[in-house]
Parts: C-alpha cells; sequence; structure tokens
C-alpha cells in the first residue's frame, strides 16, 4: 500500500460497484465515472427506461438492475440481482433520494414514510446484504449521500432534512461498525446541483442565482464537480478517511 502511484492510489479499476438512484441525477453521473475509470458497474433504479439509456451512453462495464431500494420485502431479491452480474460489489453508492417538498403543517404521513425508507432506511439495510462479502474480501467503500439540508433547514424539507441529518449519524455509526474490517463509510453532501431532485429550485432563475452567490466559488455545482471526490472515497486514497461527511457544496456552508 506505501508509496502507490497516484493512478492507482485513486484508481477503482477491477472492482465492483453498486450504484443505487443510478437513473438520473448524480446517481446517474457516479454509475458513469466509476464504469470510465475500470470499475465493473452496477447500476439501480426504478425506472427502466434510464437505465437502458444508461447503459447504451456509457462506455465502460455496466449492467442494470431495476428495483426499488425502498421496498423492504424485496431487499433479498434485490441484493441476488445487484450480485448477478459481476459478484459481490465492494463499492457501494447510495444516490437514490426523494423530497416530497412538503411543508410542515401539511406533511403527510405517506410522504413522511416514503423520504425516510428511501433517503434513511434503505442505505442501511442494503449496506447490511452486502457488507459480509466486503468483510470476506478486508476492502469496502460505502458512500452515502447526505445533503445541505443534514445541517440546514429549508422551507419545505422538514422530512427531507429530517432524512439528511440521520444519514450523517447513520455515516458514523456505520463506520464505527465496519471500518475495523476495512469496509470504509463516508458521506457527499453535495450543494446545489441541477438534477431532477432540484428542478423546482433551477426553474427560478434568481432563487438559483441567490444560491450560487452564497457559495465561495460564485457558482452552484456541475457533474463534473462530483468525479473527483467521488473517486477519492471509492479508492485507496481514502483508506485513513471514514465517518466523515465531505461537503461538496463550493463552500455554502462555509458562509
Amino acid at each position: 500500500m506505501d508509496n502507490l502511484p497516484p493512478s492507482a492510489l485513486f484508481g477503482v479499476e477491477g472492482r465492483v460497484a453498486c450504484v443505487t438512484g443510478a437513473s438520473s441525477g448524480l446517481g446517474r453521473r457516479a454509475a458513469e465515472v466509476l464504469a470510465r475509470a475500470g470499475a465493473s458497474v452496477v447500476a439501480v433504479a426504478r425506472r427502466s427506461d434510464r437505465l437502458d439509456a444508461l447503459c447504451s451512453d456509457v462506455d465502460g462495464n455496466l449492467s442494470a438492475v431495476q428495483g426499488d431500494v425502498a421496498v423492504r420485502d424485496g431487499m433479498d431479491d434485490l441484493v441476488h440481482r445487484i450480485t448477478a452480474a459481476f459478484g459481490p460489489p465492494e463499492i457501494l453508492i447510495h444516490a437514490a433520494g426523494l423530497n416530497t417538498r412538503e411543508q410542515a403543517d401539511v406533511v403527510s404521513a405517506e410522504g413522511w414514510d416514503a423520504t425516510i425508507a428511501v433517503n434513511l432506511t434503505a442505505p442501511f439495510f442494503l449496506s447490511q446484504k452486502l457488507v459480509p462479502e466486503m468483510q470476506r474480501k478486508g476492502w469496502g467503500r460505502i458512500v452515502n449521500f447526505a445533503s445541505l439540508q443534514s445541517y440546514r433547514a429549508f422551507p419545505g424539507g422538514i422530512s427531507y432534512g429530517a432524512s439528511k441529518g440521520g444519514v450523517t449519524q447513520l455515516t458514523r455509526a456505520m463506520a464505527q461498525a465496519w471500518s475495523s474490517s476495512g469496509i470504509n463509510t463516508n458521506a457527499l453532501a453535495p450543494g446545489f446541483f441541477e438534477t431532477e431532485l432540484t428542478a423546482a429550485v433551477f426553474a427560478d432563475a434568481e432563487r438559483a442565482t441567490r444560491n450560487a452567490a452564497q457559495t465561495c466559488i460564485g457558482r452552484n455545482g456541475e457533474p463534473a464537480d462530483l468525479d473527483g471526490p467521488l473517486l477519492f472515497l471509492c479508492s485507496d486514497a481514502s483508506r485513513y478517511v471514514t465517518g466523515q461527511v465531505l461537503m461538496l457544496d463550493g463552500g455554502y456552508t462555509a458562509k
């Protein structure tokens, strides 16, 4: 492990990765980046047409699995299908997300439960199912997706913020549980990136401009901004980093 060249230190070539929420947004970008970097990637999402488009667009070793990570009773079947293509993953990216944008006074039980199920419950139970093979190999990387709302309250974000606040503590707890087996767990917390999940934000040009001005860098996130931090957390470069949340926000939370 000592004195690895940068290409090997940050490399994921030959690794097996699983990315949830891979049909759009940052999940899709994560699947693309890992596949192009040489990993064998299993892309998981609910929308099969979007997964088909991903597979046709990406030049890499990529397999699609249509499934809903929030369906607890279907977890064993989902894991079976995830491992069928390339074997058990060593890298697990939890990018599936849901934001109902309900105001506190009108949050529905259905919206609350669905948000917690996708954003908080699924990352733990899918990891729990896949960790034993990582433990057997003595190496694994789990990357959760936190948020600005892990730390700040935004209008219409009470259920989403509660779930993402939970993700920060889940990340620490998973690190405590599994890092001694060589499985590092960290989280990325994106700022404002234009994705399907943030369409309502970017539909308001004035609001998007204000968000950009709030960053230290002076702009909102672009897809390529994910690439380096993701590869860092998925590779040997992060071998002594675990239980951490990396703010990928252009300095939004620094001001």
